[in-house]
């Protein structure tokens, strides 16, 4: 048994309207801004039911971080993740993984970002710790089974990985700021051209 039984026994298709609202409220607002019965009429749902589904909104939002750092770690433990043995190719599959994700979670690039910068909820300290764990700590992870012998002796792979990631974040935050709709099509090929100047840079030229 969890505080949170009564909301995974909803619908699936409920559940995602709670979690998209609460993502984009916090996200939009932070903790403190965000107002709980916003939530629930984006949601569809009542202030009461909110408050049967979470216990107050500290136990909504301490969900959503669960929910996002589960929903991110999962992405990348498939076994077609592991399989692949390219730096690059392996980036590419998870940079797919995270726009399906962002399609499905709108605003849960909003809501990472926030809740790293909101001190309202007391929880930015252990979020940006989470982020930096992400980052950083789970790259030996992430990256345990690549072929490393393809770079050239300069080159530091997590360097290389760290802006590959800031690019695409940038990319999708440009497209957020303009208000104008990801196509993954059209970004992974961009991603491919990135993808392509990078390797031409940091691997080593074929015999």
């Amino acid at each position: 048994m969890t505080e949170y039984d009564k909301f995974l026994e909803l619908p699936k298709e409920k559940q995602l309207k709670i979690i998209n609202a609460g993502f984009e409220y916090f996200g939009r607002y932070g903790y403190k801004g965000a107002n709980t019965e916003d939530i629930a009429n984006k949601a569809g749902i009542s202030k009461g039911a909110l408050f049967y589904y979470f216990k107050n909104k500290e136990s909504f939002y301490l969900y959503l971080h669960e929910f996002c750092q589960n929903l991110m770690l999962k992405s990348m433990e498939t076994q077609e993740f592991q399989r692949i043995t390219d730096f690059f190719e392996r980036i590419h599959f998870a940079t797919e993984q995270k726009l399906k994700i962002i399609a499905e979670y709108p605003f849960i690039t909003d809501f990472s970002i926030n809740a790293v910068s909101d001190k309202s909820s007391g929880l930015s300290k252990q979020w940006a710790s989470y982020m930096n764990d992400a980052l950083y700590n789970s790259f030996d992870i992430y990256f345990r089974n690549i072929d490393t012998t393809k770079f050239k002796k300069d080159v530091n792979p997590k360097q290389i990985y760290q802006m590959m990631l800031w690019m695409s974040e940038g990319y999708i935050n440009e497209k957020k700021r303009m208000n104008t709709p990801i196509i993954l099509e059209d970004f992974l090929a961009d991603f491919k051209t990135w993808e392509t100047l990078m390797k031409k840079a940091c691997y080593k030229e074929e015999i």
